[in-house]
């Protein structure tokens, strides 16, 4: 597949707070289709990103020992509320992690969107993950529109208004 990150110059790395970009998503110049995503959430329900095409799908990959991941977590969930009713998805996926290491994680920060458990990293290499949290945005043709690479204020209108804008 295409190397996503190549596009994503100036993604931003956590530790870089402070310049305007990193409260924003990037958009990505060449839009590179969304590689294969096809996970069971908790619950068991499987999500697979090309299942959604016609929807746009922000996801987000995430660890349990990653202390920005935990940061963004309530963020994540309020943005989510926003987000939901203009019919986005939001898939969270953790990388690396064991169901029951990502279920101790739940009972600290409850959400109310799908959290899917990717053991093994796999997704990390197709992906082409350098951070973790990493959140991509698929637009409604499955193509990759927005990166973001370390965390995010999920419930800021900077951040909710473009992707917001994309499933209009």
């Amino acid at each position: 597949g295409a190397l996503l990150l190549c596009y994503l110059p100036g993604l931003g790395v956590a530790g870089q707070a402070g310049s305007a970009q990193m409260v924003q998503l990037i958009e990505l110049p060449q839009k590179p289709v969304a590689p294969a995503l096809d996970l069971a959430d908790l619950a068991g329900r499987r999500h697979d990103v090309a299942a959604y095409r016609g929807r746009v799908v922000v996801i987000n990959f995430w660890a349990t020992w990653c202390p920005p991941c935990r940061k963004e977590f309530p963020a994540l969930e309020r943005g989510w509320k926003k987000l939901a009713p203009a019919g986005v998805v939001l898939l969270a996926v953790s990388l690396g992690d064991r169901r029951e290491q990502v279920e101790r994680f739940l009972k600290r920060y409850p959400v109310s969107f799908p959290v899917l458990v990717a053991p093994d990293l796999a997704l990390k290499e197709r992906w082409q993950l350098q951070g973790m949290p990493t959140t991509y945005v698929v637009d409604r043709t499955g193509r990759i529109y927005y990166g973001a690479i370390g965390e995010r204020a999920w419930d800021d209108p900077a951040i909710l208004n473009p992707i917001l804008a994309l499933a209009k």
